[in-house]
């Protein structure tokens, strides 16, 4: 008898239009201390099976076919009563947002607390003391101090740090981790991969793990089950589905993955999908609207230099200034862009990475030190109308495309709004002519215009989101975990059409990320950040074959490796001249 077991599940939507299947003749069990991977597309009903064995199916969804057994006992069909007692308790949930998997209204204390003492024989200064001691696990810094504090003064990586200390406070018997990983850097998710590595060898806890990172599955499954389209295409040991796999699904899903050890010009992509999304007509930049009023000519000196740049937060606030107390999350960095070059930035969630391109494109008001972009210093600038000018020539993409884009407006207005601001069309029937186009050129197509964001997958909508920042027509592109929340299928799409535009475009790019694969195949030049400041700037090949500083040398030894397949045909970059990525 095995912990969990899925018998031939089949998950229904009625939707106006008919049932739509997401999962059918679903098969799949966990054994005690056995961690299941899950992979696939985006889609392909990974998600759907963890919420149905937590008993968290979106109405109208519901189970049309099959039963979820645990230890034996049928749960699937228990009262709603009876089921809230198993959630937690004896199934424990990792979600993939922790965003909204927090009450933004209550300390970290209240949430874990209320959950120990909820499911647990414990006091409240017990159900305390066991916090501190499971965020610490987490690598949460000065436990003590943070759990006083609230979600949105964590970093993204820190709040799905706190999202699995929620999931584990309960000793819960089997886990489904929906994307554990995704907003996690190289070192903390190291960490965190051996903590449930330890959980589920010493307390005999099973795990479904869904993840878009191979590199994580290498690591740490026992098992593997790959879906494509709602069904199991084929499962069975680690080694064997990423050594020898039989589908072709398999196979091509694996040599999607991004190269940790050489350059490709272009990602491969999942072939077995059909309309894969990469068709697209290149480019004329010297007739298209892209290309018209823009200065191609080489300036001097760099496009972006930061200098001496500093960002201060209060994290707790009084009326006397000496009892205030303050983060330093970026301390004196500096660094320069050449203009058509890509330039990474990597480092530990919290590093300061975000905060960076945020000031950069002047969301946050930087506490010291100045940025000039083109020759000119924006941090001296107070008019508000001359700041309007530089900020049309860099747009940002931001890491998360579902909460990015506005659900009650169309794609065409999504698309529409900066340029209408900016008063970049001659009328509306010439706005609705650019956005039709720059849809086309992203790879949506014209009849995406008149739909809403929910309508689109994840991958679809960064490139609603890329649609987006290229229609103002920019110089500087801010690319902040473009892809951090896509699975390795869309993830070759969105990366080979950025390749695409910047080489057509001769855009210059801020590339962060956590992957440092992606990292590899798209920036000329990476620097390494850590607790603020900048520990190192190298020539991206020079960085990953020759680290100088300890912290690089730390990252790569903790990166993932992979034993892709070959694939006949791929082309490697022999050289990597600055611009060209």
């Amino acid at each position: 008898m095995s912990l969990l077991d899925i018998k031939n599940l089949q998950v229904d939507f009625p939707t106006r239009r008919g049932v739509f299947t997401a999962v059918r003749e679903v098969t799949l069990s966990v054994e005690p201390g056995e961690i299941l991977g899950c992979v696939g597309e985006s889609g392909a009903g990974k998600s759907t099976i963890g919420n149905a064995v937590i008993g968290l199916l979106e109405p109208p969804g519901r189970m049309a076919e099959g039963e979820i057994d645990l230890r034996g006992e049928r749960i699937d069909n228990l009262p709603y009563e009876a089921v809230r007692r198993i959630r937690g308790r004896k199934i424990g949930m990792i979600f993939q947002d922790p965003l909204t998997s927090l009450n933004p209204l209550q300390t970290i204390e209240r949430q874990l607390v209320e959950t120990i003492t909820t499911h647990l024989p414990m006091s409240e200064a017990e159900a305390r003391q066991k916090s501190i001691d499971l965020l610490d696990r987490v690598g949460i810094p000065d436990p003590e101090i943070r759990i006083q504090q609230y979600p949105h003064q964590f970093s993204g990586g820190m709040r799905q740090r706190v999202v699995i200390a929620l999931a584990l406070c309960a000793d819960p018997e089997v886990i489904i981790a929906d994307e554990p990983t995704t907003a996690l850097d190289v070192s903390i998710q190291a960490q965190i991969l051996d903590l449930v590595r330890e959980l589920c060898r010493e307390r005999q806890v099973g795990m479904i793990i869904i993840t878009h990172d191979m590199g994580v599955i290498a690591d740490i499954t026992d098992r593997v089950a790959v879906m494509y389209r709602g069904k199991v295409v084929e499962t069975g040991p680690t080694a064997k589905i990423l050594g020898d796999p039989d589908h072709p699904y398999t196979k091509s899903l694996i040599s999607a993955v991004p190269r940790p050890d050489v350059r490709l010009k272009r990602f491969p992509l999942v072939e077995y999908i059909e309309s894969a999304g990469d068709a697209r007509k290149a480019l004329d930049i010297s007739t298209h609207w892209l290309g018209q009023a823009r200065d191609f000519s080489k300036m001097d000196g760099p496009l972006i230099r930061l200098k001496d740049l500093n960002m201060r937060f209060v994290t707790k606030n009084a009326i006397l200034p000496k009892n205030r107390v303050y983060l330093d999350a970026v301390k004196d960095v500096s660094f320069d862009i050449e203009q058509g070059e890509v330039f990474g930035l990597v480092g530990e969630s919290g590093s300061g990475k975000s905060t960076v391109a945020r000031m950069i494109a002047g969301l946050y008001k930087p506490t010291g030190g100045a940025i000039h972009f083109a020759g000119g210093e924006l941090t001296a600038i107070a008019s508000e109308r001359e700041k309007d000018i530089y900020r049309r020539q860099m747009q940002m993409i931001f890491q998360d495309p579902y909460s990015s884009l506005n659900p009650r407006m169309r794609v065409l207005d999504i698309v529409a709004e900066p340029i209408r601001f900016h008063g970049l069309a001659e009328d509306k029937a010439h706005t609705e002519e650019i956005v039709l186009d720059l849809l086309e050129h992203v790879g949506l197509g014209a009849a995406a215009a008149i739909k809403y964001p929910h309508e689109f997958s994840g991958g679809q909508r960064q490139r609603i989101s890329i649609a987006r920042a290229l229609a103002t027509r920019p110089r500087f592109l801010i690319c902040d975990e473009p892809t951090s929340a896509l699975d390795v299928s869309i993830q070759a799409q969105i990366l080979n059409l950025l390749k695409d535009l910047q080489e057509e475009l001769g855009l210059t790019m801020l590339f962060i990320s956590h992957d440092l694969p992606v990292i590899r195949q798209m920036c000329d030049r990476v620097g390494v950040m850590r607790n603020g400041m900048l520990c190192e700037i190298a020539e991206t090949e020079d960085l990953f074959e020759n680290p100088q500083h300890p912290y690089s040398q730390h990252l790569l030894e903790l990166m993932p490796r992979l034993e892709v397949l070959s694939q006949e045909g791929l082309e490697v970059e022999a050289d990597h001249p600055t611009g060209a990525a």
